[in-house]
């Protein structure tokens, strides 16, 4: 039994679908407000539960193997990017479950003080690193799936908007590949125990994007290049009212202005652990978008 956190987000929708294709039983950790009719129709087991509710935790981790911690946060990095991990951590040495594998992000050992999502997941990796349990962290750049919204928006309007340097590089893995290495990582022993870099097959410039959604809908991109100042400015206006805006504005402002990419090294060992070819952006999207 596979117990899958975030089971309703991009990365944990796609994990539960590949299981049970694969026909494996699989526990979905769910929010009752939470869209889940797609994964209780795959054949899913429905756990509805908070993970910020300490003893719903221990329920759900009641006869499960293998632990898969998908789910992020939005603006409570502490209770859920750490303590519900933390947890989670607790309860697989209690009922002895064979591997957990833990979504974290790339970046988080660069000591980026702004961003609580990083300092939490790499707390969060620590901690696994000295449970005793055997473990995959996986660190993936962008996620392709994040895109999606806008290149829907592109296609319609031609407008594309990039906040910050267009010449920081990026890493952008097709979130697919991402859940097949999440899976994967339980049975592949060349991804016991290690933490492993993820992005896609290409490094790219951030304003390559919009050129390859031009490319993708033959369309020239209106391109909108605005300061990090923007998000300064919104920072600063959200922390009169919302300090946990505030701080969650740190983390997406930490991932606009830096570099997120994996080198090609990093990528062909990716490739060989796993054992296939990694997709592209422009792949992903003309699959998902029927182009």
């Amino acid at each position: 039994m596979f117990l899958v956190t975030g089971a309703t987000g991009d990365i944990g929708r796609r994990v539960v679908r590949l299981l049970r294709t694969q026909e494996m039983s699989v526990r979905s950790f769910v929010r009752l407000t939470s869209r889940y009719s797609e994964l209780e129709h795959r054949g899913s087991d429905i756990f509805i539960g908070d993970l910020q509710e300490e003893k719903d935790i221990p329920k759900a981790c009641q006869g499960v193997q293998y632990i898969i911690s998908a789910h992020g946060s939005s603006s409570n990095a502490l209770s859920l990017d750490y303590r519900a991990n933390i947890e989670l951590i607790e309860q697989a040495k209690a009922n002895k479950v064979e591997h957990f594998v833990f979504i974290s992000v790339l970046g988080v050992d660069r000591g980026y003080e702004d961003a609580p999502v990083f300092k939490a997941k790499r707390a969060v990796e620590r901690y696994l690193q000295g449970s005793g349990l055997n473990y995959t962290i996986l660190r993936p750049a962008g996620l392709a799936s994040n895109l999606l919204p806008l290149a829907e928006r592109f296609r319609e309007t031609g407008l594309y908007l990039l906040i910050g340097d267009a010449k920081n590089r990026t890493s952008i893995v097709s979130t697919d590949d991402l859940a097949k290495m999440v899976v994967d990582s339980v049975t592949v022993s060349a991804a016991r125990n290690k933490i492993l870099p993820v992005g896609g097959p290409e490094i790219l410039l951030r304003g390559d994007i919009p050129q390859i959604f031009s490319r993708i809908f033959n369309k020239e991109p209106l391109l909108i290049n605005a300061p990090l100042l923007l998000v300064d400015g919104l920072r600063g206006g959200l922390g009169l009212f919302n300090s946990e805006g505030q701080k969650a504005l740190g983390t997406f402002r930490t991932l606009l202005a830096n570099e997120f990419f994996c080198t090609t090294e990093e990528i062909a060992n990716l490739e060989a652990i796993y054992n296939f070819k990694l997709e592209s952006l422009e792949s992903f999207i003309k699959r998902y978008l029927a182009v």
